[in-house]
């Protein structure tokens, strides 16, 4: 599993995922940072073969309108702290892994994990 997690999510959840066997880049290691507009997350993350991981929603209107990024978890938990968005992710990830073998879209929340189209 590959990942870019966006810059609405902390570097630490990309740490954490690298840890955990999983090939993660933040924005922030892009070359213009958190602010790479989306459309080249988006490009990086398709040339890549990423997921992106994000809570910003534009990238879901992106995915209805256009398919791209081919890829993509929206992180719906609203404002939580990192300690509790790395449990949800450690808790969840060999789930998350095996969904995105088959489904394009993912959205997790403190509650539930939902498959999008």
């Amino acid at each position: 599993m590959k990942v870019l997690v966006d810059a609405h999510l902390p570097k630490r959840l990309s740490e954490f995922l690298s840890a955990h066997q999983v090939e993660s880049k933040h924005t922030l290691d892009l070359p213009e940072k958190n602010a790479t507009p989306d459309r080249e997350i988006i490009r990086f993350a398709d040339d890549e073969h990423r997921i992106v991981i994000s809570k910003d929603s534009d990238f879901l209107d992106n995915y209805i309108l256009d398919g791209s990024p081919k890829k993509l978890l929206i992180v719906s938990t609203g404002n939580i702290n990192n300690r509790n968005l790395i449990g949800l992710f450690e808790k969840n990830l060999e789930t998350l892994k095996s969904l995105f073998e088959e489904h394009s879209v993912v959205e997790i929340d403190e509650e539930e994990i939902q498959v999008h189209y």
